[in-house]
């Protein structure tokens, strides 16, 4: 059966240092057998400062960051989820956080950039959050077509909106992909839950791959990358720091899932 992988980082200011690491867990990834290897949010850069996005920018098409990510999913014949790349939008004081899906000879297929973006005060703690200062958002919500079938791209902060994943179902999504950086005080509330939730209510495979530690900006990601099955069972998790997670991919538990208890077909619109 295919293999899903989830790589774990713990990125800091330098992009080439993170190309780097990435590199090594996307060759475990490759040796483990994954089709599939999906990059947490931010794996190139995790700057001092939120703009510092701003100077690695790129084009669509063209910059180092993109470069990286399709050499390496030619180099291993893996489809590839590139956490997210800061890349040119329209407006210049801020970048698009794209989520980029590479198929198996380096093409970009699939472009998703995030639509929720983390404007917050952390409850219980002093931390706040401000992605639009600096994140230009989406507009729209991407499936794409794979060999392990539709794939559903979102990011992060993307994972509190079920309605989001609820219309990608509703294009055939069988596996949802969430690049992450969790906050440690956000991810030990609410991580697990809501990645069970989403995988449970959309009867599909979860694969969230996330940053996992203490930062040179020092800030605190809570990590526990892990890949969840329709049912909601964790089949494989790292609690924190770099590594990579991996469960094979089951279309025939998913179907049979959705057979047995069609949840989906259950929906019924009714009037307010």
């Amino acid at each position: 059966m295919p293999i899903l992988a989830a790589v774990q980082m713990v990125s800091g200011p330098g992009v080439a240092e993170n190309l780097a690491a990435a590199a090594e867990l996307l060759a475990l990834a490759a040796a483990n057998g994954a089709q599939l290897a999906v990059l947490p949010e931010n794996f190139a850069l995790m700057g001092r400062r939120e703009s510092d996005q701003l100077a690695a920018r790129e084009r669509e098409g063209d910059g180092p960051i993109q470069a990286f990510l399709a050499e390496q999913a030619a180099r291993h014949g893996l489809w590839l989820v590139g956490g997210t790349v800061p890349l040119c939008g329209d407006d210049e004081r801020r970048v698009r956080a794209a989520c980029l899906l590479f198929d198996d000879r380096g093409r970009q297929v699939a472009r998703y950039d995030k639509v929720h973006l983390f404007d917050v005060c952390v409850v219980g703690s002093a931390e706040r959050y401000a992605e639009s200062a600096t994140i230009e958002p989406g507009e729209r919500y991407v499936v794409a077509d794979t060999p392990l079938g539709r794939l559903g791209l979102a990011v992060c902060y993307d994972l509190r909106f079920p309605e989001q994943f609820r219309a990608m179902v509703e294009q055939g999504m069988t596996v949802a992909v969430l690049p992450a950086a969790f906050t440690a005080a956000t991810g030990k509330a609410h991580w697990e839950t809501l990645l069970r939730t989403r995988a449970i209510e959309n009867q599909c495979y979860v694969v969230a791959s996330a940053q996992g530690g203490l930062h040179a900006n020092g800030r605190e990601t809570h990590g526990d990358s892990a890949i969840v099955d329709p049912w909601g069972e964790i089949l494989h998790r790292l609690p924190q720091g770099p590594g990579l997670v991996w469960a094979e991919f089951d279309p025939e538990r998913l179907k049979q899932i959705r057979r047995q208890f069609p949840v989906l077909e259950h929906r019924v619109a009714v009037a307010m």
